[in-house]
C-alpha cells in the first residue's frame, strides 16, 4: 500500500482568505474576494454549481462588495498596494476589468455605506474635503449629480443606515474605539439614540423598521445589546441583552421580521435568531467559531463567512433544513484533524485579575520544545480560535503557541476593553510577563525556550517586553510594530487622529509616561536576536517605525535582521509576500534553536 508523509509546513503556507462576500438578489451567485490566484481579486461561484472562477481582475484588497438590485452592475472599493484609501469601482455584471466610479486623488478614502433600493443612488462616506472628520455624499448614479448631505465633526462621522424613503439618515461618530456617539438626522431634526452621550458606544449595523431604529450598544451596560428608538416617541429601550456576551453584528430578514444576531465573548461568537413579533430568541449551532460577515436574501436563507480555529475561511448557507457549505477553501492536503485546535486557559495576572489564554499544544511526536509567546494585536482586539496560516506552520514545525487576552481585549466586557486605554506598557505588559510565568511554573517553556512574535500592536508589545525584559526570551520576532509612540501618534491616518487622544494620550502632556512606555526608551536592553518585517505601504504603523528601531540598533550592533515588503501594508494580501515571511520567520526561528542546541 503506498504510504503518504506527514502534512509539511509548506502545504501550510498554500492556504487561502477570503476576506467578503456578497449574493446576487436571486441567489444564482455568490462573489468573494480571495487571493486565490495569489493576489486578492474577486471571485465568483454561479450557484449550486459551486465552481470558481475569477469575476473581476484588479490584484488588490477589497473592503466591500455590493449587487445592483437590478443586476446592472456590481459594485466594489479596491486599495492599493495595501494602503487602505479604497475608493468605489463599478464591475459589469458578467465581470470584468473594475471601472472607477467614485474615486479621486491616491490619498483619499470612499467608504461605501448604502446603495438604494432602486440601485440609482450610492450615499459614501470621504475623506476628500474633511480628512479628520469625514463626509457623507449620495451620488446619483443616472446623472452622476453628487449631493453632500453631511459634514463630519469631533470624529470621524460615518453613515450607519439610511431609512426606506430615504428622509432619514444614522450616522455614528467615533471619538474613540470604545466611545461611539449614534444620532439619526430626519426631516424634523437630529436626535441621539441614547439617553445619555457620555462613555456610550453604539456599534454599526443600524436597522430601520418602519418608525424604529434598531441598533447595538452597551449605553449603561458592560456589554452591547440590542436597543431600539422610536422615531415618534423619540425614545430609547433596550431590546434584548445576552448577559456576558456582546452583540457584534446585526441583520434583519424584512420578510419574515426578525433578526440574526452574532455575540462575542472570548474567544468564540455565538450566532442567534430573534423574533421581532413574538420576542422569542433561538440559539442557532454555527459551523464556525468566529463567524465575520452575514446576509440575509429575500428568500430567507442565510449566508455567513466564518473561520476556526482550524478551518479557513469558508462561507455557508443556512435555512430549515439546515447549514450548507459553500466554498471547499482547505489546507492543501490537511484535515482539521492533522491541525491543533487551540486550549482555552486562564491564569492570574499581577494584581489578581484573571486573564484568558489560548494555548496551542504541538502534537507529541512533533514537538521541538520550543514555545512562541504571542501578544495580539489591537490592542483592543483580542486572539480568538479563527484560522491562523502561521500558527498552524508553526505548530507543524513543533512549536507551541501561547495567546494571552490581555486587559484591554474585547470580549470580556466594556470596563476590561478601556484598561488599555492612556496605559499601552503597564498593565498589558505585566499582563504578559504573568502569562510568561505562568508557562514557566506550568513546565510549558521556559527562558531558553521562549520565542517572542507578535505584529502591530503585539509587535509593540514584543519590543517592549524585549527591551525591558530580555531575559525572558531567546529571540524576538516584530511585525510592523510601532517602536516610538512619539511619532506614532503624529503618523497615523487623518480619520484616526480624534480618537488618539483617549486611546494613547497626548505628548505632551503625558511625555513621562510616553517615554516610560516607547519600546525605543530601551535600546540597551534590545539585546537578543531580532527579526523585524514591514509593509513599506503600511497606513496604521508607517514604515518610519520599523527603521528608526532596526537603524538604532543596527548602529548599536545588535543583530537585526529586516525584511521590507514593497507592495504590502498592514498585512500581507500577496500570497507569494505572505510565504516569504513565514519561511523568513520559520528560519530565524530555527537557526535561533540550533544556537540554542550548540551552546
Amino acid at each position: 500500500m503506498i504510504k503518504f508523509p506527514k502534512p509539511t509546513v509548506e502545504q501550510f503556507f498554500r492556504s487561502y482568505v477570503i476576506s467578503n462576500f456578497t449574493v446576487s438578489p436571486n441567489e444564482d451567485q455568490l462573489l468573494f474576494s480571495s487571493n486565490l490566484n495569489g493576489t486578492m481579486n474577486v471571485w465568483a461561484m454561479n450557484l449550486p454549481d459551486q465552481y470558481p472562477y475569477l469575476f473581476a481582475h484588479q490584484d488588490e484588497s477589497s473592503d466591500f462588495l455590493k449587487f445592483d438590485p437590478e443586476g446592472r452592475y456590481v459594485l466594489a472599493g479596491f486599495d492599493r498596494n495595501g494602503d487602505e484609501n479604497y475608493q468605489i469601482y463599478a464591475i459589469a455584471p458578467e465581470g470584468g476589468l473594475p471601472q472607477p466610479l467614485v474615486t479621486g486623488d491616491s490619498e483619499e478614502k470612499y467608504f461605501y455605506a448604502h446603495l438604494s433600493e432602486d440601485g440609482e443612488r450610492l450615499y459614501y462616506g470621504t475623506s476628500k474635503g474633511n480628512p479628520r472628520f469625514i463626509n457623507t455624499h449620495v451620488r446619483h448614479l443616472k446623472t452622476g449629480d453628487d449631493e453632500l448631505i453631511q459634514e463630519g465633526e469631533q470624529g470621524a462621522t460615518l453613515l450607519t443606515a439610511v431609512s426606506e424613503d430615504e428622509k432619514s439618515f444614522v450616522f455614528s461618530t467615533i471619538l474613540a474605539n470604545t466611545y461611539t456617539l449614534s444620532f439619526v438626522k430626519t426631516e424634523d431634526g437630529v436626535y441621539d439614540l441614547t439617553p445619555d452621550r457620555e462613555q456610550v458606544h453604539v456599534s454599526g449595523g443600524a436597522t430601520f423598521v418602519d418608525s424604529t431604529i434598531y441598533f447595538m450598544t452597551n449605553y449603561d451596560s458592560e456589554f452591547s445589546y440590542l436597543a431600539k428608538f422610536d422615531l415618534e416617541e423619540k425614545e430609547f429601550k433596550k431590546v434584548l441583552d445576552f448577559e456576558d456576551e456582546s452583540v457584534k453584528t446585526l441583520k434583519y430578514d424584512k420578510q419574515r421580521e426578525q433578526f440574526y444576531i452574532v455575540t462575542e465573548k472570548g474567544v468564540k461568537d455565538f450566532f442567534y435568531r430573534y423574533d421581532v413579533k413574538n420576542g422569542t430568541l433561538e440559539n442557532i449551532d454555527a459551523p464556525v467559531d468566529v463567524i465575520e460577515k452575514i446576509q440575509v436574501a429575500k428568500s430567507g436563507n442565510v449566508y455567513i463567512l466564518g473561520r476556526s480555529a482550524v478551518i479557513p475561511h469558508n462561507i455557508f448557507k443556512y435555512n430549515e433544513s439546515g447549514w450548507k457549505q459553500l466554498t471547499a477553501n482547505q489546507v492543501l492536503g490537511v484535515s482539521p484533524e492533522d491541525m491543533v485546535d487551540p486550549e482555552v486557559v486562564t491564569y492570574e495576572s499581577f494584581d489578581g485579575m484573571e486573564i484568558e489564554a489560548l494555548l496551542f499544544r504541538a502534537k507529541p511526536e512533533n514537538d521541538n520544545g520550543y514555545t512562541v509567546f504571542w501578544p495580539h494585536g489591537g490592542p483592543q482586539a483580542a486572539e480568538r480560535k479563527f484560522y491562523r496560516a502561521m500558527f498552524q506552520c508553526l505548530l507543524n514545525r513543533g512549536y507551541t503557541i501561547f495567546c494571552p487576552n490581555f486587559r484591554g481585549s474585547t470580549g470580556y466586557g466594556s470596563s476590561f476593553v478601556k484598561m488599555v486605554e492612556q496605559d499601552w506598557g503597564e498593565g498589558p505588559r505585566l499582563d504578559n510577563i504573568h502569562a510568561i510565568e505562568w508557562l514557566f511554573d506550568q513546565g510549558i517553556s521556559s527562558s531558553e525556550k521562549l520565542f517572542l512574535v507578535g505584529g502591530s500592536y503585539g509587535g509593540y508589545m514584543a519590543l517592549l517586553l524585549h527591551g525591558r525584559h530580555p531575559e525572558y526570551f531567546k529571540a524576538v520576532v516584530d511585525i510592523f510594530g510601532v517602536s516610538n509612540l512619539f511619532t506614532f501618534v503624529n503618523s497615523v491616518p487623518e480619520h484616526w487622529k480624534p480618537i488618539m487622544k483617549r486611546w494613547l494620550g497626548d505628548p505632551e502632556e503625558d511625555k513621562e509616561r510616553f517615554e516610560k512606555d516607547s519600546p525605543v526608551t530601551y535600546l540597551d536592553g534590545m539585546k537578543k536576536p531580532m527579526l523585524v518585517i514591514q509593509g513599506a505601504k503600511d497606513p496604521r504603523v508607517v514604515k518610519e517605525e520599523s527603521d528608526q528601531i532596526v537603524d538604532k540598533l543596527r548602529h548599536a550592533g545588535r543583530d537585526v535582521e529586516y525584511l521590507v515588503l514593497d507592495d504590502e501594508g498592514h498585512g500581507f494580501s500577496k500570497k507569494e509576500n505572505e510565504i516569504n515571511v513565514y519561511q523568513t520567520m520559520l528560519d530565524f526561528l530555527e537557526k535561533h534553536q540550533k544556537v540554542s542546541q550548540k551552546v
